[in-house]
């Protein structure tokens, strides 16, 4: 990439609106299970009443004598129809690698047991209802310390896995003038998108095309095959518009096999829209974690000693689990760390990645545990962050690629008015209630993916675009089109962006805020190659530029200019190349990535790359202010703020978006939202009892963007954005809560009765 792709004062940096934003808010914008292609037929769920055990029969008597019931399959129809295919974090494809159908065994309690169509909706779901499943039920393992469950170290869980060992972390905690040490523990949390899990399979011959919302087309479209014994390209996955997923789309979805199974059985499309209810069992969630820290300190406040010991709950049957220590050992200078993270096997659904996977719950616990320090020494909690700061990782020793923590407290704390804040608790009331200021940081690792891309310049001077990733509402379709009008000097009405389908070039997973960094790079190299392109042949022999110097002239305003200013429209230019335009194809490999990154994209495998020699994060500073009613413990957050540097900012508008958006799931996550567990067995799964932020909840938010130069981390200096708004949220509600009361409360979700 030389250096006419880098960012200049034009499109790229300055707030634009969504380019599908108007399509969004007409109701013209079409999702998955709007597809309207053809008759089709309406599938319904049965599932599991119990946790763990056997079926031991069905009586379908009278689910079948519903008029315009169309089929019932059991796992006595797909036993063997459905090959296993791994976990996508364990080499596979799947969000899970349990197969439901596949047997009468019963590994969790909503697994799915039986899938009824019908030609319309409310057949298939009353039929559904009138399933009589028998079972023979087992003991089952539900959570942390039941009879049954299994506690593994994750080093003997999964591959490539290594705990921090830095010094001698005992003698220092030995020798330390201070010393905190503490449980923290979080619950399980489900994403909860509004678009719910649907899929829509129809057969055409031996070609199957899948309508459904994934942040992974590539994995679904691999994964499906692998598990019908089919050529990928016989399967097309269109993933249009999403309608959110926070990580829960993750890859193959377990029913999607069986939806397709039961449409070619029966000839026609068939639809899937789950209930809500179900969407809680049949995709993954935040499984609940706790984290055992203890942290020492010298009288100075220099951190000495730190070992943080995690242990999260996962499934019997995937060797997956989503480890966050290494975040933890590299935030703050210390010459001794020790961390050790352990799996908890249960009988449940395999987890997954939910936005900013394992920094939320795992920063909870040390940003905690740093706050229980700050009141110790009696350091104010940002000086004891500042005096603790490092430029280089106390595990690895690399130099961070950039590091502007200190930078967001200084910004974020000008915008809370942090100087009003006293260190000890309860000194500051309003009338009733008891006023707590409290913060945290934000830390995120730079990730990228390898992708590849179309472009195509148009005789009429329009650009397309096209990449099979996937707009999820982050904003990727308008920074496309900017990045075009920036590189190429079109018009954002002008240039027109194809993602969400398996037919484009591949691209990877949106996921750990990877879109940005990857989608742009790849942009900026096909941009170049275009532009190297429409200079050779208007330089050519006979043509508009002969015996002009192909380095000497560039892109501007629609135009390819010379250095004496003659010009000449890019769509004439394009039509040099050819009748159709010009054309070029991609392809991006992130720095740090494995030499076969591009092969493994193409097979549609998990390829995310943390780079080189740096270490590249994205940072941030979070504030809360908390009042709590003196009587009745009522706790309302009254503000937050947010302080962020993420390198390169392309579209201050979204950015804001994304960014505020997160710290309102983080106030979620610090007060409201739990995922209950009676056994095994989830109780409040519906948006009646799952609790989540409403307006009346959320009050002043505000996003302040730092500004970040960092030559390191890729030509660009783009490092992604999307997770730094959540993390860090509840661990600073927690600490404004202890401030205000005096009340520490190490186990989220806060709730009032924890004020009474």
């Amino acid at each position: 990439m030389d250096g006419s792709a880098t960012i200049a004062d034009g499109m790229l940096g300055r707030p634009h609106v969504r380019v599908e934003g108007r399509s969004k808010v007409t109701g013209t914008a079409v999702y998955s299970s709007d597809t309207r292609e053809g008759p089709v037929a309406h599938a319904a769920l049965v599932t599991s009443a119990i946790a763990k055990g056997r079926i031991s029969g069905f009586d379908l008597t009278a689910a079948e004598s519903v008029p315009g019931v169309l089929g019932i399959f059991t796992h006595r129809d797909f036993a063997g129809a459905v090959a296993p295919v791994a976990h996508l974090m364990d080499g596979g494809y799947a969000n899970s690698s349990h197969r439901p159908l596949s047997s009468d065994r019963v590994a969790y309690a909503g697994q799915i047991v039986a899938l009824v169509i019908g030609r319309t909706l409310e057949v298939a779901e009353q039929a559904a209802a009138l399933v009589a499943v028998s079972y023979a039920a087992e003991p089952a393992s539900g959570t942390f310390d039941d009879p049954g469950a299994e506690t593994v170290r994750l080093a003997d869980l999964k591959q490539h896995h290594e705990e921090v060992s830095v010094g001698d972390p005992e003698a220092a905690w030995t020798a330390a003038a201070a010393q905190v040490a503490a449980r923290y523990e979080t619950p399980i949390q489900h994403h909860n998108p509004i678009e719910l899990f649907t899929t829509r399979c129809a057969w055409d011959g031996e070609r199957l095309t899948v309508h459904e919302p994934t942040r992974y087309i590539g994995a679904v479209q691999h994964g499906l095959a692998a598990q019908l014994g089919m050529d990928p390209m016989n399967i097309r996955v269109v993933s249009g518009l999403i309608g959110g997923h926070f990580g829960s789309k993750f890859a193959l979805s377990q029913h999607t096999a069986l939806v397709a199974l039961a449409a070619k059985r029966l000839g026609r499309a068939v639809s899937l829209v789950p209930t809500r209810r179900q969407c809680f069992t049949i995709a993954n969630y935040r499984p609940e974690s706790r984290h055992d820290i203890r942290l020492a300190a010298d009288r100075d406040g220099r951190f000495t000693a730190l070992v943080h010991e995690a242990e999260v709950v996962t499934s019997r049957f995937d060797p997956f689990m989503m480890e966050g220590t290494d975040v933890t050992a590299s935030l703050y200078a210390c010459p001794a760390i020790r961390t050790e993270e352990r799996a908890v096997r249960v009988d449940r659904n395999t987890p997954g990645p939910m936005r900013a996977p394992p920094e939320v719950p795992y920063l909870f616990a040390l940003e905690s545990a740093v706050d229980e320090m700050a009141l110790l020494l009696g350091v104010d909690p940002i000086e004891l962050r500042r005096r603790n700061d490092t430029a280089r990782d106390p595990v690895t020793d690399k130099p961070f690629s950039s590091r502007p923590l200190m930078a967001c407290f200084d910004a974020g704390a000008a915008a809370f008015g942090w100087e009003r804040r006293s260190i000890e608790p309860r000194s500051l009331r309003d009338g009733p209630w008891q006023v707590g200021l409290g913060c945290a940081s934000s830390v995120r690792p730079v990730k990228s993916a390898a992708a590849t891309m179309r472009l195509r310049l148009l005789p009429d001077g329009s650009v397309e675009v096209a990449t099979a990733h996937h707009e999820i509402g982050n904003g990727i379709t308008t920074l496309l089109a900017m990045g075009v009008s920036e590189w190429l000097g079109v018009p954002v009405g002008r240039v027109r962006v194809l993602l969400g389908d398996s037919d484009l070039p591949p691209s990877s997973l949106s996921g750990g805020s990877s879109t940005t960094t990857s989608l742009m790079s790849t942009l900026a190299l096909g941009c170049d190659q275009l532009r190297t392109r429409l200079a050779q042949a208007a330089t050519a022999t006979g043509w508009s530029f002969e015996g002009y110097d192909p380095n000497g002239l560039r892109v501007s305003e629609g135009r390819l200019l010379a250095e004496d200013g003659r010009a000449v429209p890019l769509g004439e230019a394009a039509a040099l190349v050819g009748p159709a335009g010009a054309e070029t194809l991609a392809e991006f490999v992130p720095a740090g990535a494995p030499e076969k990154a591009l092969e493994s994209l193409r097979a549609g495998r998990i390829g995310l790359s943390l780079g080189g020699d740096a270490l590249s994060w994205g940072f941030g500073a979070q504030f809360a202010e908390v009042h709590v009613h003196g009587e009745t413990g009522e706790i309302r957050v009254a503000r937050l703020t947010g302080a962020f540097a993420a390198g390169r900012v392309l579209n201050p508008l979204t950015a804001r978006s994304q960014l505020v958006g997160g710290m309102i799931w983080g106030l979620g996550s610090a007060l409201l939202e739990e995922t209950v567990l009676d056994g095994a067995t989830y109780r409040n799964a519906d948006l009646a009892e799952y609790l989540v932020p409403t307006s009346a909840d959320v009050e002043a938010v505000e996003a302040v963007l730092v500004p970040d130069p960092d030559e390191i981390v890729n030509p660009l200096g783009v490092k992604g954005l999307g997770e730094l708004g959540i993390i860090g949220v509840n661990a600073a509600i927690a600490n404004a809560v202890h401030h205000a009361t005096g009340r520490r409360i190490r186990s989220l979700p806060i709730r009032v009765e924890d004020m009474i």
